[in-house]
């Protein structure tokens, strides 16, 4: 069921805006690819826009206003802080854009018109038409070159995505990327098709004002120059008239459908086949962004504006994932999470973020992106559901270490027992188990900067912390359970590691040459600190179950038993003495 509808449009640098009755929105991409929507309420309209030919002298002027303020902005969402423009320099900009049509529509066909004196009858209608002629020729030449540019061809596309946006509305149809780029790039109430009336209505009415004039001023002037730069001017005097008779011109052509007013709204049509051209799918994105914007604001009066500083939270979330298309589809909720200081739960009932909390998450991104793993970045990490402060200086957590918490965990039970938690880096599995387990932990790392993160990680839990290469500084230390997660990776592996492990301390991921050297450390001198019964828990690789079951046996650990993680590799070993 087709409709029309009271939304208009214009293309903006890399955008659209959609204007109703009572509202409108501009919506740019901007150069990280995020659609930025900025929208607001318009004053109530008054009675000169009911009035005819007044009206269209207000609405040529409001549009002519409004169309530089928009560019103006679009421009300063394209720009980089480095590039932003000034309004001096925009203000500049429009003065020189007005004053080169002037001197391209207005008085260089007026000046060629005049060189044909010689040559045409002394006819004051016949200077007109080939004024006039000689106009729609510039403008056509000017349209068809300007098209050629490459930003200008952009342009062109966007005022494409335009038209079809609002056909596509009009026809009945779903707005959707797929249904509007099944629709026409022209429209009726173009503005082209509007050029094109004022240029065949400033025909007419200059052909009289001409005849006025040379009735008027006969004889009064002795410079051929000075009499054409006093017409002009009396010209440019009379273009709100033209612009008035046009638009309901262009309202009538509109309004009515038949054979008559489609052969007069033909030319126009024509026209915009050099003002737009196909757009592309995100191109027709923005525009029903746009579109719908406007239509939610003329629809609901209590629907709230937009600003360019603000970015709507699904925007942000397919920023993520398009520029971090390698990661976990969740990261995207964890990066903006982290940012913006609130759980998922409150991140699923956001609708915007501020442009600075924006600038944040692109610098994630760019972290992210280089390799660096997320819990590095925000600084945090869980394990066993509890928050873990990381850094640089510690393995990251992993789940299936969780299995090895889990495993000690069970075995202490109600117990409280002595416990040494060896190679404990960031200090999760002794949080974990003091967490959960009336047992007295000791954690101990070789490296001082792990320790120190530990101590933030274990602050108040009771556990005690002490530097040792594995068991050198526990002389004379005995324990009821000894677990350990220690480097196991072999060394010509370490390079086929993907970067987010690469970049992970050395010191926690080198098992040398066959990746055991811990494992043969361990083993030979765990008896010596464990109690009697007590046993030796140790995270393994998915293919050292049987080198550190044999390696236990040898040196005298019993009921050895291998876990499995959730993805069925072997994962800890457990041996008692």
């Amino acid at each position: 069921m087709s409709k029309v509808s009271n939304i208009g449009g214009q293309a903006l640098l890399e955008g659209v805006m959609m204007r109703g009755p009572s509202s409108m929105a501009m919506s740019v991409r901007d150069s990280d690819g995020i659609i930025r929507t900025e929208s607001e309420r318009l004053k109530p309209q008054r009675w000169y826009n009911r009035v005819p030919l007044i009206r269209g002298v207000v609405a040529f002027v409001a549009s002519l206003v409004m169309g530089i303020s928009t560019i103006t902005r679009s421009a300063k969402v394209l720009a980089s802080e480095e590039e932003e423009v000034s309004n001096t320099a925009m203000t500049f900009a429009v003065f020189l854009g007005v004053l080169f049509a002037v001197l391209l529509f207005m008085v260089l066909p007026e000046v060629l018109a005049r060189l044909f004196n010689d040559y045409v009858f002394d006819n004051v209608l016949v200077k007109s038409l080939i004024s006039g002629f000689v106009r729609i020729v510039i403008f056509v030449v000017y349209l068809l070159l300007v098209s050629k540019i490459k930003d200008i061809k952009r342009t062109f596309m966007y005022h494409g995505a335009e038209h079809r946006t609002i056909n596509c509305y009009e026809s009945g149809m779903e707005l959707t990327v797929e249904n509007i780029q099944k629709c026409s790039t022209r429209h009726n109430r173009c503005g082209t098709t509007f050029l094109f009336i004022v240029m065949v209505v400033s025909i007419i009415v200059f052909a009289f004002i001409n005849w006025g004039l040379s009735a008027i001023f006969d004889g009064v002037f002795n410079s051929n120059i000075l009499e054409a730069f006093v017409f002009i001017l009396i010209k440019l005097a009379f273009l709100p008239l033209v612009a008035g008779i046009s638009y309901e011109v262009l309202k009538a052509l509109a309004k009515h459908e038949n054979a008559f007013t489609r052969a007069l709204r033909a030319p126009g049509l024509a026209l915009q086949g050099l003002t737009t051209k196909i757009p592309t799918d995100d191109m027709a994105e923005v525009a029903m962004r746009s579109f719908l914007t406007t239509l939610r604001l003329e629809n609901d009066k209590n629907a709230p504006v937009h600003s360019f500083d603000k970015i709507d939270v699904t925007d942000a979330k397919a920023y993520i994932r398009r520029n971090l298309s390698s990661a976990e589809p969740v990261e995207a909720e964890w990066i903006m999470c982290e940012v913006l200081h609130i759980d998922k739960a409150q991140l699923s009932m956001l609708i915007q973020i501020t442009s600075e909390q924006f600038e944040s998450i692109k610098q994630m991104c760019s972290r992210r992106k280089a390799g660096e793993p997320l819990d590095y970045i925000t600084g945090m990490s869980n394990f066993y559901g509890y928050p873990v402060f990381v850094n640089k200086n510690v393995l990251i957590p992993r789940m299936e270490t969780e299995i090895l918490a889990e495993e000690a965990i069970k075995l202490i039970g109600t117990e409280p027992l002595d416990v040494l938690d060896m190679c404990t880096g960031s200090g999760c599995i002794a949080l974990a188990l003091a967490k959960k387990t009336p047992a007295h932990v000791v954690a101990s790392d070789i490296s001082v900067d792990a320790l120190q993160v530990a101590s933030k990680n274990l602050a108040g839990t009771g556990v005690e912390l002490r530097q040792s290469d594995l068991f050198s500084q526990f002389a004379g230390s005995s324990f009821d359970m000894i677990v350990c997660n220690p480097p196991y990776i072999p060394s010509g592996d370490i390079p086929l590691l993907s970067p987010e492990v690469r970049c992970q301390p050395l010191l926690a991921l080198d098992g040398g040459d066959d990746g055991l050297y811990f494992y043969k450390k361990i083993v030979t001198s765990a008896a010596g600190y464990l109690k009697s019964g007590g046993k030796l828990l140790l995270e393994i690789g998915y293919d050292q179950a049987s080198s550190v079951s044999n390696l236990m046996h040898f040196f005298g650990f019993t009921d050895i038993n291998v876990i499995k993680d959730l993805d069925g590799n072997d994962r800890v070993i457990i041996g008692q003495v």
